[in-house]
């Protein structure tokens, strides 16, 4: 199994810079490159403060010159938001930029706060249709001429300009939840992003057997990688583990409160929850995000980390984005490195 590291920048307050913020993350990618792993995913969000990150190209560009060895990944672009000929084009730069080290996660998206900024107001299927359209595309411009005649986009034969640096194009990973998104993406020859959020290891199996369930019907298809993105925290002891579980239930009721988008949003800041509100719900209590995220001290944190790598995947992706401050999301990350990769020998 490969590690990985999903970071963002974020706020909740203006009182830090977005400027500090920025080199916050680039130090955690540094950190996660010396401690060896494997790649480091960053995605697009759009007029949030809570996710900030209106171009990860732009990011991973930034810190393409910043490393050496770790892959660098969108994860992931928002496809409805994307023409297939700038998409191409521009993720083909980026792969020059790290010298061959992108990886192109692509994704329908889900907040519909962003849907009616960039997309007049479509809705999930149509961004799920535009994706299965954009990707066939951008593969095809990165092999050579292709002319489009489609749903959403026509153009005449374009190629990528600049040409990736990797043959073939960057690795596209989807990211899937239903069953048809799976299928899609294996039978595209793509790897494949899952998170549950907060909904437990029964999801993960859920998804993994989802994932099985599509290699099975496309035999045809080598075998794609499948990476699990999940919100971890490794602790320094109990105390530890109650406060980042405590940090992390408030990041889930404030991701659940943009996800509804039916609170006011001023300066890219959501109306603020209040604490009975946050206790009021009880799919974000700090006991439940013990059971289902993937927090504890390091052994805790081994042992569920085996448990899915006995289902098959391929890699595990650290979620860091948390309200948590930068000093407790670095002295987790470091434990992680430290106490947790070293169970997994050859990672």
């Amino acid at each position: 199994m490969k590690f990985s590291l999903f970071v963002h920048m974020e706020r909740n307050e203006p009182d830090v810079s977005h400027a500090q913020l920025f080199d916050e993350l680039t130090e955690l990618v540094q950190i996660a490159e010396r401690g060896g792993m494997h790649a480091v995913w960053i995605g697009e969000h759009h007029g949030m403060e809570f996710t900030i990150s209106p171009n990860p190209l732009i990011n991973i560009a930034y810190l393409a010159a910043k490393t050496e060895r770790v892959r660098l990944g969108t994860g992931s672009l928002i496809a409805p938001f994307w023409h297939p000929v700038k998409m191409a084009g521009e993720c083909a730069m980026a792969d020059i930029a790290t010298g061959g080290r992108l990886d192109v996660g692509i994704a329908r998206g889900a907040y519909s706060f962003e849907y009616q900024r960039l997309g007049d107001n479509l809705d999930a299927t149509e961004a799920g249709l535009r994706m299965r359209e954009l990707i066939p595309a951008v593969q095809q411009m990165w092999r050579g001429d292709y002319a489009h005649e489609g749903q959403y986009w026509s153009f005449p034969a374009t190629t990528s300009v600049p040409a990736p640096a990797q043959p073939g194009g960057p690795p596209i990973w989807v990211a899937a939840r239903d069953p048809n998104s799976h299928h899609f993406a294996v039978a595209q020859g793509c790897n494949v992003q899952v998170t549950p959020l907060s909904s437990g290891d029964e999801e993960v199996a859920s998804l993994m057997q989802r994932f099985k369930d599509a290699c099975a019907a496309h035999p045809e298809i080598p075998r794609p990688k499948i990476m699990l993105l999940q919100h971890t925290y490794v602790a320094s002891d109990e105390a530890d583990v109650q406060q980042g579980a405590r940090e992390l239930a408030r990041f889930y009721a404030y991701f659940g409160a943009w996800f509804k988008n039916t609170r006011p949003v001023e300066r890219g800041f959501i109306a603020p929850l209040t604490e009975a509100e946050i206790e009021a719900n009880p799919m974000v209590s700090p006991e439940l995000m013990i059971k289902n995220l993937v927090i504890g001290t390091a052994g805790t944190v081994v042992d569920r980390v085996r448990g899915y790598e006995a289902l098959g995947y391929d890699q595990f992706s650290i979620w860091i984005d948390s309200g948590m401050s930068f000093q407790r999301k670095k002295a987790s990350l470091q434990r992680f490195i430290s106490e947790v990769m070293p169970a997994f020998p050859g990672t």
